[in-house]
């Protein structure tokens, strides 16, 4: 058999034997479980809030398990050790069947919620999520979320350190999934530092003093800084160009050369504003007389325009006399 597809039958009996004991051991609090197969047979680890209820009176609900392991998935002469949870509220696998019991119950959503992952921080979580997705209050399906302190939700962190469990409420209107993640009090994480007052650097990093003396690094800090040197390409320009004799001295002939020319720069912008003012003048002059004309051709129309409306009102009149003699 290749190697993927023994991987992928291992984690398909893992998920099965897992499903099993969910359902056996619901009500003695299941909270895991850990395979691995030893020389001797395969060791499961159980994690359980109850321990009586998984052993039963005599071992009997115990032995009745291990067989139906052995019939059910082919194990191998399993054996089953049954651990009892130190603290049931930061298992987030007992939180989460708790939480869909809760919503099976009756309990409202928000109330469950809040009251549950309240528990969660005061039994000493640095964090902790709770997810219900499903119908929670109607017929439409939403998304509801309760948060808490700090959680990672991807990279390496969220998958060693951020403990995870899920659990299904059956309700009327249909089911509603529960997702818990938790982050375990004195959980150590990438982001984290811690700062030592009263330490010696030589007994927490002796390696890293070594290399700091050898390398002399308290010397060059104390000292002064070194000049950086030229590049040979500058030096050579330098060397190739002639010395000025006395860069003081200043030619006078050259002074009144740039200043005659700054003058006569001058000169030239002050005639051109003046011609550019006297341009101005003739076209305002242009204008005036333009608008002069324009008025005195429009009083000639208009005297034009009165003129025939008076002859053509004499006819009309005239013509009227005419008629009524």
């Amino acid at each position: 058999m290749a190697d993927e597809h023994e991987f992928i039958e291992n984690g398909l009996q893992r998920s099965q034997i897992d499903e099993f004991f969910e359902e056996e051991l619901g009500r003695a609090g299941y909270g895991g479980m850990d395979v691995a197969k030893t020389p001797m047979g395969t060791q499961i680890v159980l994690k359980a809030e109850k321990p009586g209820m998984v052993i039963g009176k005599g071992g009997e609900n115990i032995r009745k398990v291990t067989s139906a392991l052995e019939e059910k998935f082919n194990l191998e002469d399993p054996q089953i050790d049954v651990q009892e949870v130190d603290e049931p509220d930061l298992n987030a696998r007992i939180v989460a069947d708790r939480l869909a019991n809760a919503l099976e119950r009756g309990w409202y959503f928000r109330k469950a919620g809040h009251t549950t992952i309240d528990r969660i921080m005061d039994a000493g979580a640095l964090g902790a999520e709770i997810v219900l997705a499903g119908k929670v209050t109607g017929a439409r399906s939403r998304v509801e979320k309760f948060n808490r302190g700090y959680i990672k939700h991807n990279g390496e962190p969220a998958e060693e350190i951020v403990d995870t469990g899920q659990g299904v409420a059956v309700m009327k209107l249909g089911t509603i999934g529960v997702t818990v993640k938790i982050i375990p009090p004195g959980a150590e994480l990438p982001d984290d530092f811690r700062i030592h007052d009263d330490l010696d650097p030589e007994e927490v990093v002796p390696d890293a003093v070594e290399a700091n003396e050898a390398e002399g690094v308290e010397e060059l800090l104390e000292g002064e800084p070194e000049e950086a040197e030229p590049d040979a390409g500058e030096t050579e320009a330098e060397a190739g160009e002639p010395a000025p004799a006395d860069e003081a001295e200043i030619d006078e002939d050259v002074v009144e050369e740039v200043i005659e020319e700054e003058v006569a720069d001058e000169e030239e912008t002050d005639a051109g504003e003046s011609e550019a003012a006297v341009d101005a003048e003739d076209v305002e002059e242009e204008l005036d007389e333009l608008n002069e004309e324009i008025e005195a051709e429009a009083e000639d129309l208009v005297a034009e325009m009165e003129a025939e409306d008076e002859a053509e009102a004499e006819d009309e009149d005239e013509a009227d006399e005419g008629g009524d003699a």
